[in-house]
């Protein structure tokens, strides 16, 4: 299969663009929020090392493929389908991919709009009242106005950084995110193994305790990295259709993943020195960052300032995802509908952002509006994390292993024979069997008893 790339695209001029930018849409919430506390949830040590490993077999597999698809099509992601599989039924993959980032937008950008909240709240010291931070959380979150202001100034910003494009927007804007999310973790990281009773985290973290190692506890690994490189969304193919075609496609991958495990890595390192310090319970969930972080913040010697970089960090990281995710949505209607990219992102934003407004209120002023007994933000999240991803990246697998030409992938891979690809025969076994396997139970799991991410 001869696929010809569209010369008039935008690309990524530079490999640490490429990997900024890469990185940065696997980078999010997901690795500063979610993974410290899923290990927490975990057992620590032992679920990092079962994590670290399903990062680097199934992970850099399922994002692999999707360079695959991307960068051979130098499309959209349902464009890419529909160049690489014309006449069939496989462009349906790309409209999930599609409506996936569409709907994760819309409750993701309500989320990162809690970050900016709490910058302000750590600069004007309200933490230090003596109002309960559980009340003060749910107080904010419940306001009919006000997380809805911060959730379009994200949003704004969000649009503002895809509307330069990808070299001059996407790649330039990642190239300062992306090292200044590093250096936040580092100062963080720094305070945090200097307080006192720091080593007990530290040895939570890194010390494997494999009594606490059960099936349940390998499907969330499974999940949490999937989730956490942002697989089966479409981000990533639609990012590698910017990819130059000297770029090396495995090792970009590898990069990628180890970019972000470092990010979730670090963001264990300050978190969890920091609830042992002041004898908070490492599993307490999503309340973690918005309700027990503070606290310690509150009790710290400078915490408003530490609570200032923290916060500034969430909100770093969730750009650079929300970037990454706005661009799926934005490439889609620029070159489907015919239309200018300046059209499209006013499009997109508008309509993301409606349906995010919607999910904010249903924390609130809306909570009794159900649908299928979930609140609407709750519905959305469910519904992208539960049903579209997995299947996403279940598909993506069984295309590029069972659809696409064997010679077709391998000459993408090895850039046209001129890389050696020793790996290639396991990474097909892999991307044949095991992937699709791993990622049907991932789904199967999370349908019927819950998120794993």
């Amino acid at each position: 299969m001869s696929v010809t790339g569209n010369s008039n695209r935008d690309n990524f001029s530079s490999k640490f663009g490429i990997l900024a930018a890469a990185a940065g849409s696997a980078v999010g919430l997901g690795n500063v929020w979610k993974f410290p506390y899923v290990t927490g949830q975990n057992g620590g040590g032992a679920f990092l090392l079962i994590y670290l490993a399903c990062v680097f077999i199934l992970g850099v597999t399922v994002m692999l493929s999707e360079f695959t698809i991307g960068r051979r099509a130098q499309r959209n992601v349902f464009g890419s389908f529909k160049t690489l599989a014309p006449g069939t039924p496989w462009y349906f993959v790309g409209i999930m991919g599609v409506v996936a980032a569409f709907v994760i937008l819309s409750f993701y950008s309500a989320v990162a709009g809690w970050t900016l909240e709490y910058i302000v709240r750590s600069v004007d010291g309200s933490f230090q009242s003596n109002e309960s931070l559980s009340n003060a959380f749910s107080h904010f979150i419940t306001h009919p106005f006000r997380p809805i202001v911060w959730q379009l100034v994200f949003m704004v910003l969000t649009a503002l950084i895809v509307a330069g494009g990808i070299k001059n927007g996407i790649e330039k804007y990642n190239r300062i995110l992306m090292p200044l999310l590093l250096l936040f973790l580092i100062i963080l990281c720094v305070r945090a193994v200097t307080l006192p009773n720091s080593l007990e985290g530290i040895k939570f973290l890194f010390y494997p305790d494999f009594s606490k190692i059960t099936a349940k506890t390998v499907l969330f690994a499974m999940g949490q990295a999937f989730f956490s490189l942002s697989l089966g969304m479409g981000t990533l193919i639609t990012y590698s259709s910017y990819f130059g075609k000297k770029e090396n496609l495995a090792s970009t991958a590898v990069n990628v993943s180890i970019a972000d495990t470092l990010v979730a890595i670090l963001a264990g390192v300050v978190i969890f020195p920091a609830v042992f310090a002041f004898s908070i319970e490492p599993s307490s969930g999503p309340s973690l960052v918005f309700i027990t972080l503070p606290e310690i913040f509150k009790q710290m010697p400078l915490g408003s300032l530490f609570g200032v970089l923290f916060f500034a960090l969430l909100a770093v990281a969730a750009l650079t995802s929300t970037v990454s995710v706005l661009e799926v949505v934005v490439a889609y209607f620029s070159e489907e509908f015919k239309i200018t990219r300046k059209k499209a992102i006013v499009i997109s934003t508008i309509s993301i952002s409606a349906l995010g407004v919607l999910a904010s209120l249903s924390l609130g002023p809306l909570s009794s509006l159900l649908l299928f007994k979930k609140s609407i933000f709750d519905l959305l999240d469910f519904t992208a994390s539960n049903v579209l991803l997995p299947l996403g990246g279940l598909f993506i697998v069984i295309f590029v292993g069972w659809y696409m030409r064997k010679d077709d992938v391998l000459d993408e891979v090895s850039n046209s024979g001129k890389l050696k690809v020793k790996f290639f025969p396991y990474y097909r076994f892999i991307v044949k069997f095991i992937a699709p396997l791993a990622i049907a139970a991932i789904f199967i799991y999370s349908i019927f008893f819950g998120s794993l991410g």
